[in-house]
């Protein structure tokens, strides 16, 4: 089928139309008509970003303090824990306390971002990690082998040096 407009006439309306104007946003318009807008808008962005970056400082403030005090326990509970003697009657219950302790603190500290690049998490963390180990796979009356205990025990003393560091 021919079309019904002749070749001419379809060049002639094409060439009749007006290029559409470049599309503006409704907030360009806005900030072209009133300049102060802009800029108290641009202000109040600026302050509301300052504020969440300062807000969790003082936040991590207590939770540090609380980290280190939480952490200095469960060295010395470790370092009380280990040093017992096998033939020690009270060894079962001081490894069941260590052990509920240690996974206490793994789980709450384990989750916060601000903690995970410390030199003094990481530390305990593999410490508490062979601890847990060994007592899960030879049981509570088992003694750390020497090597093992050294290995922990030289862990706990970097962590208690990165703490007074605060690290």
């Amino acid at each position: 089928m021919a079309s019904l407009i002749s070749p001419t006439a379809a060049a002639a309306t094409t060439a009749t139309q007006k290029p559409l104007p470049p599309l503006r946003s409704r907030a360009t318009t806005i900030a072209a008509a009133n300049p102060t807008a802009s800029t108290a808008r641009r202000s109040f962005l600026s302050l509301s970003a300052a504020a969440l970056f300062l807000a969790p400082a003082a936040a991590l403030a207590a939770t540090d303090e609380e980290y280190v005090k939480e952490t200095e326990e469960v060295i010395s509970k470790v370092k009380s824990t280990i040093t017992l003697d096998k033939a020690d009657p009270n060894v079962a219950a001081a490894v069941a306390e260590l052990r509920e302790t240690s996974n206490s603190w793994v789980a709450k500290y384990r989750r916060e971002k601000a903690l995970l690049g410390r030199a003094s998490f990481r530390d305990m963390y593999s410490a508490l990690n062979a601890v847990s180990g060994h007592y899960i796979s030879f049981g509570p009356t088992a003694p750390i082998p020497a090597k093992r205990r050294q290995r922990i025990l030289e862990e706990m003393e970097t962590a208690e040096k990165a703490l007074l560091r605060g690290r």
